[in-house]
């Protein structure tokens, strides 16, 4: 295998967006060089390396595994890169210009709010633009430099990166909600009850799921209320009208304090965690990785840079 050389650092840059991207066609926008320009670039480093990368064919494009193995140890090297290239601009974030966030209610509540206040001590000079919405959006259509988002709702061809473990989801009730209606017993009885339905960021209503792996339930739960906001949702419940499906995480206290009550407690559900993401690693701001990195310490995660 031939020693790496300074010229060969373009052209792993280059397969990394690819893989990334998993488009030459949108690798090529993203690094603002041709399609042709492109194809040359990694089959000259196919040709230096002696291994096959990529397959690709008229409608797609993936990684060889010896190609997603290197695909994996450089994303882990430009993440190094950009840890340094972050601490040359200080503590105090001067020049940093503006940071504009898109992130929902539920990650501004949960993650957001509880580092605001360190994160600007640290760079007190940036220019921090937050816009709390529930809505899918474009980052890129619409100037941000990044938002949150479960993972797994993450688009394909932006960078992700975890602020939280995997996360619970359940049914909660009110005591008066319980003692009016009873308690189901089984997913099947949710059908009797009224529920509070989740209204998605792009108009559809979510289905309930109950359980994990092989035995999910996903439910079109019945109810006359559809919201979009957890915290109205939230509120609805604890004053009777409903069952609610939420993160646990968001009605700890309710649980704590005995206004709502676990509903169907060997049917919760883990889904995905929170994940920043953003259009590409190139472009990152560099305040973002301290955002990240304060989320990031505070839910029980290592800090990129460490």
């Amino acid at each position: 295998m031939p020693s790496f050389v300074r010229s060969d650092l373009p052209d792993l840059a280059a397969f990394a967006v690819i893989v990334r991207r998993r488009s030459f066609k949108a690798a090529a926008i993203e690094l603002r060089i041709t399609t042709s320009a492109l194809s040359h670039a990694i089959r000259r480093l196919e040709e230096r390396l002696g291994l096959r990368l990529l397959n690709r064919t008229s409608r797609s494009v993936a990684p060889t595994p010896a190609g997603l193995k290197l695909a994996e140890e450089l994303a882990a090297g430009f993440e190094r890169i950009d840890a340094a290239l972050a601490g040359l601009d200080g503590e105090q974030g001067q020049g940093l210009g503006e940071l504009r966030l898109n992130i929902p209610r539920d990650a501004s509540r949960l993650l957001i709010g509880p580092v605001l206040a360190p994160f600007r001590a640290r760079l007190p000079e940036l220019r921090l633009t937050i816009v709390v919405e529930n809505r899918p959006v474009d980052l890129v259509a619409e100037g941000f430099d990044a938002g949150i988002r479960y993972g797994d709702t993450v688009p394909e061809d932006m960078i992700a990166v975890a602020l939280t473990p995997p996360l619970e989801w359940v049914v909660v009730g009110a005591p008066s909600y319980l003692a009016a209606r009873g308690r189901p017993e089984q997913p099947e009885d949710l059908m009797g009850h009224s529920c509070l339905r989740l209204l998605l960021g792009d108009n559809s209503a979510f289905r309930w799921e109950l359980g994990n792996g092989a035995a999910m339930r996903r439910l079109d739960a019945p109810g006359t209320c559809t919201i979009n906001d957890t915290e109205t949702t939230v509120e609805a419940a604890v004053a009777g009208l409903g069952l609610a499906y939420v993160l646990r995480w968001r009605v700890e206290r309710e649980l704590a304090e005995g206004r709502l009550e676990l509903v169907l407690p060997d049917w919760s559900s883990t889904g995905a965690g929170f994940h920043m993401y953003y259009p590409s690693r190139r472009q990152n701001h560099p305040a973002l990785r301290q955002l990240v990195d304060l989320i990031r310490v505070r839910q029980g995660l290592p800090a990129l840079s460490a």
